[in-house]
């Protein structure tokens, strides 16, 4: 009985070290199925997350590039933030200033209503993959969208990574799985 604990102490210790943290993400979305095992690297991803309703939100992995793409924003909009906006940004990966000010229980629920304009008049989503990918120039960029997430939105998305040059990019899907018959 004792070597059984001890082993499953081991176990234990062994999963909590070599586990990584999922990233908080603002709306919950589920993904249609596909039977491709591709899969995404963990480390230098730019995920755009599409909800249902066409709001458009970006994440990234390193805290160094989300200051960089934050600074070259501010400076591309004349935004100035503080060093707490800054810090706040870097851990929650969002991109408006009035958001960074809010408590961190407001913030949940004013995210879910917001998300970066993609739309022909003010496309601030070309601005930040554009700057995105001048932080880091070994990013791959991710879609991930809801099933029911209308076609149009997904392809403003990728007219506006064509845009910019951006002609690979993965789409995020859950795995299907094939039955036997």
């Amino acid at each position: 009985m004792t070597a059984m604990s001890d082993v499953t102490v081991l176990l234990l210790t062994f999963f909590m070290l070599t586990s990584t943290f999922v990233k908080k993400e603002p709306v919950q979305v589920t993904t249609p199925a596909s039977v491709s095992e591709i899969k995404i690297p963990e480390t230098n991803v730019l995920q755009i997350l599409i909800d249902p309703n066409g709001k458009v939100f970006m994440s990234m992995d390193k805290q160094s590039d989300l200051r960089n793409v934050l600074e070259a924003m501010g400076q591309e909009y004349g935004v100035a933030f503080t060093p707490e906006e800054t810090k706040n940004f870097m851990l929650a990966s969002t991109f408006m200033k009035k958001f960074l000010d809010l408590p961190q229980d407001r913030q949940d629920a004013v995210l879910k209503n917001e998300g970066i304009p993609t739309d022909s008049i003010d496309n601030q989503f070309k601005a930040w993959v554009r700057n995105a990918r001048a932080a880091n120039s070994d990013l791959r960029i991710a879609i991930k969208a809801d099933a029911n997430t209308p076609y149009s939105v997904i392809k403003n998305v990728m007219n506006s990574l064509q845009d910019l040059r951006e002609n690979r990019y993965n789409l995020i899907t859950s795995l299907k799985t094939t039955s036997e018959e």
